[in-house]
């Protein structure tokens, strides 16, 4: 380790629109800073850099922005974690609200993750366990604002992590407001506090008008993709691909909607053509003695006659001679259904 702290990288000598920032940083024990950390933030685990186990450069200092409480967070480390068990140790009641300072880092909450450059932002849920990742002395501004509040003015969408993102015009507006509550007096914070909390709420209702629609257009896609299998299932050449192309999306995009369904594309399509050959093995009693159970399953989409025994079998418990035989019994035996030799046990 070097004899000599490092000092933080830019912007600003020694401030971040306006926030002061410790301009070197000292080596501390592990467990003095992260005490430290868990004081002003909650329960945090710091994992310190490969070189030295026990001592990490860093410091925690609080402060008050726009009358909300404020923490400066500045250190070299590879990781601060937040797990399961320290979640349900502390029940988190705050969003933090991020801002990068200087350095840059990696937040990643449940399926959520961001790389925070200086001036991003990012609203942390401390209910949810959250892992940051460091490269490098990092510093970063953090506003704790009441969950139960926040959830109260935004709503829901506010949860969960949800990144500020960098290309849109309230993110320079309220790096602004945050610039101008750092150098105003304490008796003028309260209402740049309400300014800022407005340019917040302004961005997530914005975002929830985009969330609406972007959920509405993609229900309309599932719903027609849907549709088209129901359409085409029984034509053995439509699958996912061709599912796709219809739909004018990628695969990957077709993955994407049908996971809200909890499946794919494949077993959507698979589903459909069993549902069909079911109904038609049921109604065979009206078919001429010429149908068989090979043909119903070609007619139903399936070319190879051993993957629908199998598939059939596993969905439905029996194989598709169970239901012909079930139908035979209360059928005409001139007019029953003609069974194939059995495949697979079947």
């Amino acid at each position: 380790m070097s004899a000599d702290p490092p000092r933080l990288p830019e912007p600003g000598v020694g401030r971040a629109w306006g926030v002061p920032l410790p301009e070197t940083l000292s080596p501390k024990s592990v467990d003095l800073l992260q005490d430290d950390l868990r004081a002003v933030c909650g329960l945090f685990s710091i994992e310190p850099g490969p070189t030295r186990r026990d001592v990490v450069v860093g410091d925690v200092g609080p402060r008050s922005l726009g009358g909300v409480e404020t923490a400066v967070v500045s250190f070299e480390a590879t990781r601060v974690v937040r797990d399961a068990r320290l979640a349900r140790q502390q029940p988190g009641e705050h969003l933090f609200l991020l801002i990068q300072a200087a350095g840059a880092a990696r937040i990643t909450q449940g399926e959520r993750s961001a790389d925070l450059l200086p001036g991003d932002m990012y609203l942390v849920d401390s209910t949810l366990p959250s892992d940051f990742a460091y490269d490098g002395a990092s510093t970063q501004i953090s506003m704790h604002l009441p969950r139960r509040e926040m959830l109260g003015r935004f709503g829901a969408i506010c949860a969960g992590g949800q990144r500020i993102r960098r290309d849109d015009p309230l993110l320079e507006a309220m790096r602004a407001v945050v610039t101008k509550m750092a150098s105003e007096p304490e008796a003028a914070n309260s209402v740049l506090g309400e300014a800022f909390l407005g340019l917040l709420g302004a961005y997530f209702q914005c975002l929830s008008t985009q969330v609406s629609l972007r959920e509405r257009a993609e229900k309309a896609v599932l719903s027609r993709a849907l549709r088209l299998i129901d359409r085409h299932a029984p034509d053995p050449e439509f699958g996912p691909v061709a599912l796709a192309e219809r739909l004018n999306v990628s695969e990957r995009t077709l993955q994407r909607h049908f996971r809200t369904l909890g499946e794919t594309a494949s077993r959507r399509i698979l589903a459909a053509r069993l549902r069909t050959a079911h109904a038609r093995l049921v109604g065979a009693r009206a078919r001429p003695a010429s149908a068989s159970i090979a043909a119903i399953a070609m007619e139903s989409g399936f070319n190879d006659l051993s993957y629908f025994y199998r598939e059939f079998r596993t969905r439905y418990g029996v194989p598709p001679g169970a239901i012909s035989r079930a139908v035979s019994e209360d059928s005409n035996p001139i007019g029953g259904l003609v069974q194939d030799p059995p495949l697979l046990n079947g």
